[in-house]
């Protein structure tokens, strides 16, 4: 399977990413991509960036190095009424909403609670992709979630950072939404959640899990530059 957009990638402006956006364009012409989604964390990530910043991202090029430009945020969802920390004032001028539970920013609790704060999440119309779900530390409904993500029409990830260790043991849980998402006809994504430009396009583990839970090409929407902007435009109607 192969992938032109990497959907899912941090600069400095996160705190704790170590590359800026053109070395993240940079790197990602040189892996092949054709898109990336600069997605820094919301501002309830210790040393995230104010709001301000995604109100004035729309100063960016919409390509740089030769590279599509999304411009985006990973917003931290907070509670589980699946509100995030980004105005919706703020939402609306980005290009694309990933979203996500973060440990410092989420209080987590039982498997219904943190499921709740997904499936609301998803609910509210803003949320394009949901990020890592697989990530043990917030145990949810798998299959709730997917079909959650069929019924609103939202693109669940497969976090290649994730399997690389960052989030130790979401192999498990990465493989049943894969799976899952395989026989409901669920749309995903497989991102790198970049931290470090040489990272961007680097989708291995993710590409393993998809090849072995039998997920077609056509359910993955980064495997064309056209399948992402026609997501996109929908979203945007059901806003």
């Amino acid at each position: 399977m192969k992938f032109v957009a990497d959907l899912h990638t941090h600069s400095i402006a996160s705190g704790h990413a170590y590359s800026t956006i053109r070395e993240i364009a940079e790197a990602a012409k040189d892996n092949g991509m054709e898109m990336i989604a600069i997605t820094d964390h919301g501002p309830t990530m210790p040393g995230a960036p104010h709001p301000y910043h995604f109100y004035n991202l729309s100063i960016l090029p919409s390509e740089i190095c030769g590279v599509q430009v999304l411009k985006g945020i990973e917003a931290n969802i907070i509670d589980d009424q699946g509100n995030l920390d980004l105005e919706k004032e703020g939402l609306e001028r980005l290009d694309i909403v990933l979203a996500g539970l973060h440990e410092i920013c989420f209080p987590g609790g039982s498997v219904e609670f943190n499921t709740a704060a997904i499936v609301n999440a998803m609910a509210s119309g803003w949320v394009d992709i949901i990020v890592h779900p697989g990530n043990p530390v917030f145990p949810v409904d798998i299959n709730k979630v997917v079909e959650a993500s069929k019924k609103y029409r939202v693109a669940i990830e497969i976090n290649n950072s994730s399997l690389r260790g960052v989030r130790r043991g979401s192999y498990a849980n990465c493989s049943k939404f894969a799976s899952l998402a395989a026989e409901k006809g669920s749309k995903l994504v497989v991102g790198t959640d970049t931290h470090w430009a040489e990272d961007v396009g680097r989708f291995d583990k993710a590409a393993e899990i998809l090849l072995q839970t039998g997920v077609k090409p056509e359910q993955v929407l980064n495997t064309s530059v056209e399948k992402v902007k026609s997501y996109l435009a929908e979203r945007r109607k059901q806003r």
